[in-house]
């Protein structure tokens, strides 16, 4: 076998193993939604949406918590993360990745910025507002965002089958907001923020995406990716959560009665689940690009919406299931895409 043999069977085998990490951070991430489903009825997180309700109104009251319940995620998450990498030996590359700010840990501090009170929030809300099953297909938009950012960006080459991928996976979202909204519409009441957040988790993971993928550069996918979750722990438990507090929200009372059993197991399972997901996202990124591994986890709407199923017997309207459809038609368009096209991930 001659070296150019060599170089592309080694080329195929990574992006088999990009295509793998995507696959299974779907899975993963399709599960998360029963804990975040579930955790919204569990105390003491019920308990402050009656108590803020009755003050500051409904809205508010939801918003307010879902920050709280997306600060113990990210706090979960993060320590998922550290056990990760402590079975690994991986504490040196973690700090060997935390001192090399500028090149490096920059970027992944940034991505929590995105991908936490933007993405994740918004993805709470919709939850909240509308119901997990919207929540899970209104974010399948985000390869889109995160594709064409990272095309303009540092130029990672988007194949012509890749674009029409993109272009089905768009018509689904058209699909899932528009159909929504007519529904809501006709019956007189619009849940705009529920509709605001599915957009806010497409844009943060869409960007989060791209931004990540610049410090994956010259970083290892772990340590980066617990550096992002150190980061938005920060954001959350260091500003947000004291800042409300201060304003008069019962932040920290409702805080210290989440270690109840059953809500600390639920918060367990999604801190493990989200965590993981994260871990096989970010392991895509450097092997198959930013696009494509957004692309392949897209299908997590679909292991979403079977698992919610299954679980809760909640049974999406026929809009979702169409632009589900349509989003999971794109993700596959991208998949089957001729490996040739990625021997090299970056434009010249």
């Amino acid at each position: 076998m001659d070296l150019q043999s060599l170089k592309k069977q080694e080329n195929k085998r990574k992006i088999s193993k990009g295509y793998m990490w995507a696959f299974f951070c779907a899975i993963f991430w399709g599960i998360w939604y029963l804990p975040g489903t579930v955790v919204w009825v569990l105390n003491p997180f019920d308990e402050m949406y009656s108590a803020i309700a009755a003050i500051r109104g409904d809205e508010i009251s939801l918003v307010i918590t879902a920050v709280l319940i997306t600060a113990f995620n990210a706090l979960t998450v993060m320590l998922a993360l550290m056990l990760w990498n402590g079975v690994l030996g991986k504490f040196g590359e973690l700090k060997r990745t935390l001192k090399e700010f500028q090149p490096c840990s920059k970027w992944f501090f940034m991505a929590s910025i995105f991908g936490g009170p933007m993405a994740i929030l918004g993805s709470f809300i919709a939850m909240g507002f509308i119901g997990g099953a919207f929540a899970a297909v209104a974010a399948l938009l985000y390869p889109v965002i995160g594709s064409v950012l990272a095309y303009y960006w540092y130029g990672e080459k988007i194949s012509k089958r890749a674009a029409l991928g993109i272009g089905v996976i768009i018509l689904g979202g058209i699909t899932i907001f528009g159909g929504g909204l007519l529904k809501d519409l006709s019956g007189g009441s619009v849940p705009w923020i529920g509709y605001l957040g599915g957009l806010m988790a497409a844009a943060g993971w869409g960007i989060e995406g791209a931004v990540a993928g610049k410090g994956l550069d010259i970083s290892e996918p772990d340590a980066g990716l617990t550096l992002r979750f150190v980061g938005e722990n920060i954001i959350w438990w260091l500003l947000i959560v004291p800042l409300l507090a201060v304003v008069g929200y019962p932040m920290y009372s409702f805080a210290l009665e989440a270690f109840e059993p059953m809500t600390l197991m639920i918060l367990i399972f999604a801190g493990i689940t989200f965590g993981f997901c994260y871990v096989c996202w970010y392991k895509s990124f450097p092997l198959i690009g930013v696009g494509r591994g957004q692309g392949i986890g897209n299908l997590y709407g679909l292991f979403s919406i079977i698992f919610i199923f299954l679980f809760f017997g909640e049974a999406p309207q026929w809009t979702l299931l169409l632009g589900g459809a349509l989003c999971v038609i794109g993700s596959f368009v991208m998949f089957t895409e001729d490996t040739s096209e990625l021997e090299t991930l970056r434009g010249d």
